[in-house]
């Protein structure tokens, strides 16, 4: 069970997102959707900077199991699709999963290892993505914000404006990753990789995930309890 909730937590982290500049002014303006021209904007590598989601427990999970973490863009073959490869840190070693993303009508949908939806969010950082997603995992819809960059840190002013807009949103607090102690290589071509695949696992892990999801939000709520005593 432990494993599974590691997939979740990698899984979590999958869905990639860009927002345009706009002034810090309000709640109204933070969490206005952005309209994407193309995907090429989308595209390229991006660094996971912080995540707020409402999946039980994820806070705690990231902190426990996320290092860092990285996901790269790239066109697919359908004018809307985009091949999506993620990888992240635990422990020191290195875990991708691979998901193909689908960009219609400003909203990046994927269906597989689970099924979410995400928004585009304004923000200020010229260089940052922001990303406001609805993920269904079995019959539950959790919600979730995302903050990436094309650098490995972002200002003191670009992490509250996120903030803010994780309180517009009435989110739990964010998790930080720290980038700043090392990405996994870019070994995705390599015959000879280092970074362990878990997109099969991901797949076959989730329809049994799914119909026990009830009884491990309940575990999670009981064990942060126990350990926020």
């Amino acid at each position: 069970m432990m494993m599974e909730v590691v997939y979740v937590a990698v899984a979590a982290l999958s869905l990639l997102s860009v927002g345009q500049s706009a002034p810090v002014t309000s709640c109204g303006t933070l969490i206005q959707p952005v309209v994407i021209q193309g995907r090429d904007q989308l595209l390229g590598k991006w660094i996971y900077i912080a995540e707020s989601t409402t999946v039980p427990g994820s806070r705690l999970l990231t902190n426990l199991f996320g290092e860092s973490a990285w996901a790269k863009n790239k066109a697919a073959n359908e004018s809307d699709a985009i091949d999506h490869y993620h990888v992240q840190k635990s422990f020191g070693r290195c875990y991708s999963v691979r998901s193909n993303l689908t960009l219609q009508n400003s909203t990046l949908y994927m269906e597989h290892p689970y099924s979410a939806a995400g928004t585009l969010l304004n923000t200020g950082c010229d260089d940052c993505l922001v990303l406001y997603s609805r993920m269904t995992l079995g019959k539950t819809v959790f919600s979730g914000l995302q903050l990436l960059s094309k650098r490995r840190g972002v200002s003191v002013a670009e992490k509250q404006e996120f903030l803010k807009q994780v309180e517009c949103l009435n989110l739990p607090q964010p998790a930080f990753l720290d980038p700043e102690k090392g990405l996994c290589p870019d070994d995705s071509l390599s015959p000879e990789s280092e970074t362990t695949d878990l997109t099969s696992d991901m797949n076959d892990m989730m329809s049994t995930f799914s119909s026990r999801l009830g009884d491990l939000t309940s575990g999670l709520d009981t064990l942060i309890k126990l350990i926020s005593k």
